[in-house]
């Protein structure tokens, strides 16, 4: 059985392992975007967001209490807006599961925590955006029963 607990600061380090997994995999299937390796946060900025009620952090632990994986969410929610009703969702901003264990029900079981977590703060849904360039984590996605919300589409402009 998986273990999923919140984040705490002594976890930064290995989530910073983890965020590097996260740019790299981004970076190989978006070379024009993406400069790798770097991490979208900083130590400093992930200690900000752990202390943050809106932006809960959690890890995928094995019996070391060592994290695996990584799930980084976002509180929102639209209240009087003039088009869309008012709903609370937890956007999931960031996953990631170890490249070494990728395959061993730590990516569902951080995504099911994250379920749970959202049905007990009254969110309507659980939304997040995915490249192209990563069809793993499509799959996963799609298994884990998400469906396309909205589809962000590009055109490159050559010289």
């Amino acid at each position: 059985m998986k273990v999923v607990r919140k984040a705490e600061k002594r976890d930064i380090p290995r989530i910073l392992e983890l965020l590097l997994q996260v740019d790299m995999v981004h970076h190989e299937g978006r070379p024009d975007l993406f400069r790798g390796p770097a991490t979208k946060y900083s130590a400093s900025e992930l200690e900000e967001i752990l202390e943050k009620e809106q932006t809960p952090v959690f890890v995928c632990v094995d019996e070391r209490d060592v994290p695996h994986g990584h799930a980084f969410c976002i509180m929102k929610q639209v209240l009087g807006d003039s088009v869309l009703t008012d709903v609370k969702t937890l956007y999931i901003d960031d996953i990631c599961v170890d490249e070494q264990v990728r395959g061993e029900q730590v990516g569902r079981a951080l995504y099911e925590h994250v379920l749970a977590y959202a049905k007990e703060q009254g969110c309507y849904n659980v939304t997040l955006n995915v490249w192209t360039c990563n069809p793993g984590a499509m799959k996963f996605y799609e298994r884990m029963g998400m469906v396309p919300q909205k589809i962000g589409m590009e055109t490159i402009i050559e010289e």
